[in-house]
């Protein structure tokens, strides 16, 4: 029976979430396997890298691209087709869609038509860096990506009296600009974990004060995936010496 014979006319479909590895392919679930191989049409961020994670995995569903640039003018059509009786799956390049990835809008959408979103547990960058960055776990922040320009230091200066555990996403060519905005602050002596290359061969776990950090990544030029692990105001454990667990 073909995909297309097992609509059921009048009933919609449902929005499934699937989180994808972010370095070591072994990361994949079962069931988001098996979830991919049964969707009528999964959304990817950039095809050309879902299609070598669904090669790996012998999925071959239908694929089309959903990201930051088309997604107003696309959320509208899959709507419709969940709504029509489709199973679509929504997939980002890794890790989990809608944490600083496309998703929240086709989420958002959906809900709001009383469309099943079921979103599956997997891969994401910053839980694995916050558990073994050594700071506290039970209560943390999560900013993502802070603004590139415009209310960057704003958006700092807000957070200079935050007591819990902050994270931050960052590209590696403004890590060591980024730790000296830090610096200038929240106090060079504040502590930071660098958690760069999650799940993938070179992982590296650089922690000390954030001037520290950035002297160190000053030497050293940062490749890779990077999440910034960052204690909060009045954390009081002395200062770690920069060390590496790579």
């Amino acid at each position: 029976m073909k995909k297309e014979d097992s609509i059921k006319e009048g009933e919609p479909g449902t929005l499934y979430i699937v989180p994808t590895p972010v370095g070591n392919m072994e990361d994949m679930t079962f069931r988001a396997i098996r979830i991919l191989k049964e969707a009528d049409l999964i959304l990817a961020e950039d095809t050309r890298t879902s299609s070598v994670l669904l090669k790996h995995y012998d999925i071959h569903g239908h694929l089309e691209s959903h990201h930051k640039f088309n997604e107003h003018k696309t959320v509208e059509i899959v709507r419709d087709r969940i709504l029509a009786g489709m199973n679509v799956a929504l997939i980002s390049d890794a890790g989990t869609p809608g944490i600083s990835d496309p998703g929240f809008l086709l989420v958002r959408t959906c809900v709001s038509e009383g469309i099943s979103v079921q979103t599956l547990p997997g891969a994401t960058a910053f839980v694995p860096a916050i558990v073994s960055s050594g700071f506290p776990c039970d209560r943390f922040c999560f900013e993502g990506f802070l603004p590139v320009k415009k209310g960057r230091r704003t958006r700092l200066r807000e957070l200079s009296t935050e007591t819990r555990t902050m994270i931050f996403y960052e590209s590696p060519y403004r890590l060591v600009r980024t730790l000296d905005q830090f610096a200038e602050v929240f106090g060079a002596g504040r502590e930071c974990s660098i958690a760069r290359e999650i799940s993938k061969k070179f992982e590296e776990h650089r922690r000390g004060s954030v001037k520290e950090v950035a002297d160190w990544y000053r030497a050293h030029e940062p490749k890779g995936e990077i999440v910034i692990i960052l204690a909060g105001a009045g954390y009081d454990r002395t200062p770690a010496v920069c060390d590496n667990d790579e």
